[in-house]
């Protein structure tokens, strides 16, 4: 590896300056235009070339070699709403106690910007691969506008780093989520008399066996499948009709062991409700220990686990490792912050992982 690097304190500050300027900045899903824009400002006074495609900003590293196979660094600059909790102004970045406060500042800004100086500090490196930086749009709500366009318009990638809050831990395996909308049948009829078959009593059955049913395969690194019914109504409105349709959602989350086809055929053979997908895009996803990139990390010794959060890993068809800054349990809550200190070990993590898998590169290639 040769050519000029930068500063680890120029990173770091820069990083910190950048994630508090995303913060300032609106950026719910669908809605990250302006945090796109602030992106492309940064690699133009950086002097690297950005790439945009919709709210997607990608660029690569400056001796990009197609002949080469390449790493891809990706988190996502979109946020979720801020729920009501705050005490705070979630879009004003707040530094006090070591920590900075802010809506997006732990999921993913820390790891967005953290993985963006790594980028940056590799940019003029001659490597036996390429990198390429991408923030992604649309993640907080799996949108179609997000990391799948934006892979159609990259060059080839072979394995990807994904930026999340995950206590710099290796995420080496994540639970795919399959939502289910059931539609419970009956018949309608008059309260007062005993007329018709409530369809909330065929729903209310059909949610007992979800709420108690195991599937029998379960996961040394994801655990067993696990179900959830989060909302339930009809559309009636008077209180004295026997409602005919009963509407309920289920949230699926799979372990590698099974295909949504077959998820989908079990709790059909069990329950009388409709079924109707509403997604079969977001799949589990798994990184084999062999790899080179878990090779490098396992070197560092950072251990790995699998995730049950479902993040753009998901939508990826190729090797990924999720890892990041910050903790996955203070993302969406009240006052979400991160560590100062988190962001700069990620920074330092994040480039002691690629030179390891350089290494690893290196060796598989002599």
């Amino acid at each position: 590896m040769s050519s000029k690097q930068t500063n680890s304190d120029d990173l770091f500050l820069d990083a910190i300056n950048l994630l508090e300027e995303l913060i300032a900045i609106p950026s719910f899903s669908k809605e990250e235009n302006k945090t796109a824009d602030c992106l492309e400002n940064f690699f133009l006074q950086k002097n690297i070339k950005a790439n945009r495609h919709l709210n997607n900003v990608w660029a690569t590293n400056k001796y990009f070699d197609q002949n080469k196979k390449s790493l891809l660094l990706n988190s996502h600059h979109d946020t979720v709403k801020p729920n009501a909790g705050y005490t705070l102004n979630p879009f004003e970045p707040i530094e006090k106690d070591g920590k900075l406060f802010g809506l997006g500042s732990n999921d993913a800004g820390g790891p967005l910007v953290s993985l963006l100086a790594t980028f940056v500090h590799f940019y003029g490196a001659q490597l036996p691969f390429n990198l390429i930086f991408a923030a992604s749009a649309e993640e907080e709500i799996s949108g179609k506008n997000g990391i799948e366009a934006l892979l159609k318009e990259l060059p080839k990638i072979d394995c990807a780093i994904v930026g999340e809050p995950t206590l710099l831990n290796m995420a080496v395996a994540e639970k795919g989520l399959l939502v289910l909308d059931c539609i419970a049948h009956g018949k309608a009829g008059h309260a007062a008399r005993n007329e018709g078959v409530n369809a909330i009593y065929v729903a209310m059955k059909d949610i007992e066996w979800l709420s108690t049913f195991c599937f029998p395969k379960t996961s040394s690194l994801l655990g067993p499948v696990h179900l959830a019914v989060t909302s339930i109504h009809t559309e009636n409105k008077a209180h004295n009709i026997v409602p005919s349709e009963c509407n309920f959602l289920v949230d699926v989350r799979v372990n590698e062991l099974y295909s949504f086809k077959e998820i989908i055929s079990i709790i059909k053979e069990n329950i009388q409700s409709e079924i109707h997908p509403r997604s079969i895009r977001l799949k589990s996803s798994f990184i084999d220990k062999s790899h080179p990139l878990v090779k490098a990390g396992t070197q560092l010794g950072i251990s790995s686990y699998g995730s049950p959060t479902c993040s753009d890993m998901a939508l990826m068809d190729f090797p990924s490792l999720k890892i990041g800054p910050g903790d996955s349990a203070r993302s969406h809550s009240a006052d979400e912050f991160i560590y100062i200190s988190e962001i700069k070990e990620g920074i330092k993590r994040y480039i002691e992982l690629i030179k390891n898998y350089e290494s690893e590169i290196t060796k598989s290639n002599s």
